[in-house]
């Protein structure tokens, strides 16, 4: 039976074409004086599902983007996607497109039969600068292996290989695997997707809630935390197909974006940690004891992410100090430092 998420295709109601009640999250401070507001919603649940901290509007849908990739691999998981730790990680990534993460996504489709032609996401250069400015000088064009969600569209491949499901098509809502991936969604946020569309890359992508979403990313980490002994919490071990993807990204962050990426340096920093961004300025962070933290910058501003996820992992009690690299960033003028973007005091 079709996954109720696809039982019909979704537009967005009148009412969700209304402006979210966004709140003043992070600003860019020049010589004293802000000069640029970025306004978002923010979340933050404790171990218990009970709301920590909350600004703007988090009940209000949104499009997850990326940082639906953990769930995604979840659902991949429980089909029988049987990786290595580190191609798991890269099922989830939004990778930079370095050798290690093109060479990943081809042993992923090697390991099941199948090659490049194989893949249905959509083509580009490698995400990140460095990577980018490499594989050009090198000759390079646009590709979908160097496309950011390759290493997640092999593991589709790869899952569709594993279940006899036909490969081609597999990006199809009525498809298996989409089927699949869609219930999983529905359950481990425990919502209904309030709108449907499609990602960047091609696949499905769902509308739901800053809480839906920190929910899910709770409860994969503290599978995770569970499965390694990291929990306080006394649960006996597991691995889970949740347990199993959040394992794969802490134990691979480089894998799950890059160098220099923050989320990679997130996971590094922060023991237990399941951390993934999306397009259009979104946060996911998992705690191991199944607290989490979720954000959503109005303006899709990249910037102002991770100073507003940041403040929020300090209303979960975190120490931060380790994340004070990534927690902000300096305003320059003459090439100097004049000022810093910064999260205001939206938690009070």
């Amino acid at each position: 039976m079709p996954s109720p998420a696809f039982s019909a295709a979704r537009t967005p109601a009148p009412d969700h074409l209304a402006l979210p009640q966004h709140a003043p999250l992070v600003a860019a401070v020049r010589s004293g004086l802000v000069e640029s507001v970025h306004y978002g919603s923010a979340l933050a649940l404790r171990r218990d599902g009970s709301t920590a901290a909350t600004a703007g509007n988090p009940e209000a849908p949104f499009y997850p983007r990326s940082s639906l990739k953990p769930l995604q691999a979840v659902a991949m998981v429980r089909a029988g996607l049987d990786l290595p730790a580190d191609l798991l990680a890269l099922a989830a990534a939004s990778h930079s497109g370095d050798s290690r993460h093109r060479d990943g996504a081809l042993r992923i489709l090697e390991l099941h039969g199948l090659s490049a032609a194989d893949l249905e996401n959509s083509t580009d250069l490698p995400y990140g600068t460095a990577e980018r400015e490499k594989w050009l000088r090198n000759g390079g064009e646009t590709t979908q292996l160097t496309q950011n969600c390759s290493g997640k569209h092999a593991a589709m491949a790869a899952t569709c290989a594993i279940n006899g499901w036909p490969v081609r098509g597999y990006l199809e809502p009525s498809h298996p695997l989409q089927q699949l991936v869609a219930a999983t969604v529905t359950e481990l946020t425990g919502e209904e997707p309030a709108a449907i569309s499609t990602d960047g890359c091609g696949t499905p992508l769902f509308a739901l809630t800053l809480r839906g979403m920190a929910r899910a990313f709770g409860i994969i980490a503290r599978a995770a935390g569970q499965a390694d002994g990291t929990s306080d919490d006394g649960g006996p071990a597991s691995r889970s197909a949740e347990a199993a993807v959040g394992l794969a990204m802490q134990q691979h962050p480089h894998m799950v974006a890059g160098e220099g990426r923050d989320v990679t340096e997130l996971m590094r920093l922060v023991p237990g940690a399941v951390a993934k961004d999306g397009f259009e300025g979104v946060q996911l962070v998992g705690l191991a004891d199944g607290s989490a933290a979720a954000v959503k910058i109005s303006d899709g501003g990249d910037r102002a992410r991770m100073p507003a996820t940041v403040r929020l992992l300090e209303a979960l009690g975190l120490d931060t100090g380790p994340l004070a690299a990534i927690a902000t960033a300096p305003v320059l003028g003459g090439g100097h430092e004049v000022g810093r973007l910064q999260a205001t005091d939206f938690l009070n």
